[in-house]
């Protein structure tokens, strides 16, 4: 059951005192279309009370990838709005607005998200990398959909329906948290996202997982553990996989991954540390990756990855989502499937 109320949605405009200066209140929406896993626009920003900055991005992926980085000084937090892209809270926990002006990405926004699931509230997450660095933040994700417009190389299309997920997070967070494989699942079908935070460390060990079932008729059923058999290549990829979950119901439930759709790289974001960086008044920065398998995780400054993605629930109700992962380079690692 979460605990969040309408403040836990709003962002900041001081940060707690003792914070530091690498405080960050930051959000993270991502848009498709149901019937398909591209084009997938992923967006988001951060504000940094204790720098006076403000940052966000814009990605898309489809043939190829498009990336976006924006950042600017900032005396008024808490923001509305970086470069392209302004945002604004219709409704706390259950309606944003976000509007993308022209941008190097080729395309444009006017949607209206909307909540099909209640959110989810994590344990906070509390996570040493060993050498005296911590990551100390709440977080939250969400099933949504949306309304309004895209403008696509020009072309524009009604993006009523259109699915997406979104999640807010609060505090301290580092770049680098010392773990073996990441995964944060976010899988959409008709009645149901299945939404969890999913962590192992070096020795293939869980330590978290933390999410739930979450029902369109506003009933949540916790996801209190899983296991895993990923389908990992050379460059840190991870185009398959297929994970089994038990419930706090006591449902068991088989979630096969497709994600060969490609892209996602969160690198093009700036997830590899330029977050929350002073680097003055205006500034945009821009490329355009090939999704023919020249980009991998391991060549990038971050392996984390959102992959456009397939899933398949029970071997029987198909859906789409985006799976993210990342897995560490450490040369000791060596990742042992549990299913």
């Amino acid at each position: 059951m979460t605990t969040l109320t309408a403040t836990d949605d709003l962002l900041v405009g001081e940060a707690p005192d003792e914070s530091g200066e690498r405080f960050f209140d930051r959000f993270y929406f991502n848009l498709h279309d149901p019937a398909a896993p591209t084009p997938l626009i992923m967006l988001g920003a951060g504000s940094y009370p204790n720098r006076g900055v403000v940052d966000g991005y814009l990605i898309r992926v489809d043939r190829e990838q498009r990336n976006v980085r924006f950042s600017d000084e900032s005396d008024r937090l808490p923001a509305t709005g970086v470069g392209p892209l302004s945002w604004e809270i219709v409704e706390p926990l259950r309606a944003w607005r976000l509007v993308v002006g022209e941008n190097p990405a080729g395309f444009e926004l006017d949607v209206i998200w909307r909540a099909r699931t209640n959110p989810w509230e994590t344990e906070r997450i509390h996570l040493e990398d060993g050498r005296g660095g911590v990551s100390d933040f709440g977080h939250f994700f969400q099933s949504g959909t949306y309304e309004g417009t895209l403008l696509l190389d020009g072309e524009r299309i009604d993006v009523g329906g259109w699915r997406g997920q979104r999640d807010r997070s609060r505090g301290v967070r580092l770049v680098s948290e010392g773990g073996g494989i990441h995964l944060w699942i976010q899988a959409q079908f008709a009645d149901c996202s299945v939404a969890v935070l999913f962590n192992l460390d070096r020795d293939n060990e869980v330590t978290h997982c933390d999410g739930a079932v979450l029902g369109t008729d506003g009933v949540d059923d916790p996801i209190v553990a899983g296991v895993h058999a990923l389908e990992l290549d050379a460059g840190l990829d991870c185009p398959r996989g297929t994970l089994v979950f038990t419930t706090a119901s006591g449902r068991t439930l088989r979630l096969d991954v497709d994600g060969t759709a490609g892209g996602g790289f969160l690198s093009g974001g700036g997830y590899g540390g330029w977050h929350g960086k002073p680097r003055g008044r205006g500034v945009v920065e821009h490329e355009t990756w090939p999704l023919d398998g020249s980009v991998t995780p391991r060549a990038l400054d971050t392996p984390m990855v959102d992959r456009p993605a397939r899933f398949v629930l029970d071997g029987a109700v198909e859906g789409v989502g985006v799976f993210e992962f990342a897995v560490t380079r450490s040369a000791r690692y060596v990742y042992r499937p549990s299913l």
